[in-house]
């Protein structure tokens, strides 16, 4: 017998959380629904997404198999392939959906939705809103949607602390405890689906917004749950050097802008045949060996020859204003760009449904590790995935049984940050994310990565404030991230080792790593 949950908690307010909480209330009209979020709805790494969403919409020249290929191909091989086909052919319908909610896409002088092309696509299947603020325009239509609806309690500035579980379940999910305005509160769930997004504050260039700390991965591991891939960080080959590392969308080199070294040159089809069209991971890995090469800081992207002011003003509008406000005439003159952390490929390990390793803890969106983007995402494929995922787990929750939780494949029990050492060291962000810069960025090496492990043994895994926290879950997060890094010595897709500049031979099965915590 199916028995409908009373109340499911929803963690983070991106498109997988707020689609998540939507999607719940169609489903299951009777539960209470609880969304959370540690700062307003709008504090999302969704809200600032500029290029778009990919999909092959019905009628189109392009095929889905094709954008299944592609996200394969920028995947390096490491994608499972049940994940790819499941996200590419849901696209169309879930677009649907958003243009259903008033979705402002863009559209041709005739009416027709728009279609962009970015790196490592081999068609025009990205859909824009506003030129560039697709992730705004799509966080507008759910978060207005989210609010109309009198069925969805939604909490802001209520920050997930920790999920409880039952530990004589092995262990299951029961809740979580959310502090809000300096209180820690249980709160009883049948259900939790985290949706809080990656961990770009590991990183001193990063194009993720204050709030990305890892929270929920973090309070996953802690319960208990299965995490993978987590040496797998893409870092977006293009973000204006400034503070704050604005990021320029992967469309404007799709629109034709090309990438030159501080001499003037172009270099990139030194190190791929796509040239400035290649994957992420490629793109990223290029730059920092160039400017190793020939000992320089930065490079830069030259849009001039685009069409003038006025096509980017029309086509990038978000773009050509918050340059202008840093003192630069892209129409004129290249920027300074830098790669910086943008999106956590690994995450908390989930089935096809949004399921975890453990019972009643679904997790969806970056938090997620579903296996679709292998060991590089393909540009406009985050969006989607939120979108697609986020209704499947819905539907599995819909129709839980026990029989639903299945087997987990072998993993390994790993004890990295319980208890805290004795004497630690305080720890700020900012010196965490020079130690992860310095020794686990693009590049790394097994001697950085010993550096970077060393240190992290020093610093607390808990505290008692919302930053206190949120720094604390950043080390939980680094310490994953270098654990895998060291584990796999080869390099591939966002994974690059410079002591292992080679991918392991051809007939080495790809060694996922799959892992949670060891229980004391």
């Amino acid at each position: 017998m199916i028995t409908s949950p009373a109340h499911v908690l929803v963690a983070g307010s991106g498109i997988a959380g707020l689609y998540s909480a939507l999607r719940l209330r169609q489903a299951l009209p009777g539960t209470a629904i609880t969304l959370v979020t540690k700062g307003e709805l709008a504090d999302s790494n969704t809200w600032h997404a500029q290029g778009g969403i990919a999909a092959v919409l019905p009628g189109a020249s392009d095929q889905v198999s094709r954008h299944v290929a592609d996200t394969q191909l920028a995947g390096n091989g490491l994608c499972v392939p049940e994940a790819v086909e499941v996200l590419c052919a849901a696209a169309a319908d879930h677009i649907g959906v958003l243009l259903a909610l008033g979705t402002p896409f863009d559209r041709t002088a005739s009416g027709e939705l728009a279609l962009g092309r970015e790196g490592a696509h081999s068609a025009s299947r990205i859909l824009h809103a506003g030129g560039d603020a697709t992730g705004a325009a799509v966080a507008q239509a759910l978060i207005a949607a989210v609010r109309q609806d009198p069925g969805i309690e939604v909490l802001e500035h209520a920050f997930l602390a920790d999920l409880r579980t039952d530990e004589a379940a092995a262990p299951t999910v029961t809740g979580a405890l959310i502090l809000r305005a300096g209180v820690l509160t249980a709160v009883d769930a049948d259900a939790v689906i985290l949706a809080t997004g990656g961990a770009g504050q590991l990183f001193t260039h990063n194009t993720n917004p204050l709030v990305a700390t890892g929270d929920g991965l973090a309070a996953a591991w802690r319960a208990g749950a299965v995490v993978k891939d987590l040496e797998f960080f893409q870092f977006h080959p293009t973000a204006l050097d400034v503070p704050g590392n604005l990021l320029i969308s992967e469309a404007v080199r799709g629109e034709g802008a090309i990438l030159l070294d501080g001499s003037g040159a172009r270099f990139m089809a030194a190190y791929h045949p796509a040239a400035d069209l290649a994957p992420r991971d490629v793109v990223s890995r290029s730059i920092a060996l160039h400017l190793r090469e020939r000992g320089e800081d930065r490079v830069y992207l030259d849009a001039t020859g685009l069409g003038g002011a006025d096509f980017l003003a029309t086509r990038f509008p978000s773009l050509h204003r918050q340059t202008a406000a840093h003192g630069f005439d892209w129409a004129a003159d290249p920027l300074p760009v830098v790669p910086a952390a943008h999106y956590w490929m690994g995450g908390i390990q989930t089935d096809l449904w949004g399921r975890t390793s453990l019972p009643g803890l679904y997790a969806v969106g970056e938090t997620a590790c579903t296996g679709v983007h292998g060991a590089n995402r393909l540009a406009s494929n985050s969006l989607l995935e939120g979108l697609v995922y986020a209704a499947r787990a819905v539907d599995a929750l819909a129709a839980r049984t026990p029989a639903d939780d299945g087997d987990w494949p072998a993993f390994s029990a790993v004890g990295l940050e319980f208890p805290d050492p004795d004497g630690s060291e305080a720890c700020d962000r900012r010196t965490l994310q020079r130690l992860m810069t310095d020794h686990a960025a693009v590049t790394r090496s097994a001697a950085g990565l010993r550096v970077a492990a060393k240190q992290l043994d020093q610093y607390p895994t808990s505290g008692a404030t919302v930053a206190e926290r949120e720094t604390a879950n950043l080390v939980v997060a680094a310490r994953l991230l270098v654990h895998a890094a060291s584990a796999r010595e080869e390099s591939l897709g966002a994974h690059y080792r410079t002591d292992f500049p080679g991918p392991s031979p051809a007939d080495h099965a790809p060694h996922l790593t799959s892992y949670r915590r060891a229980r004391s």
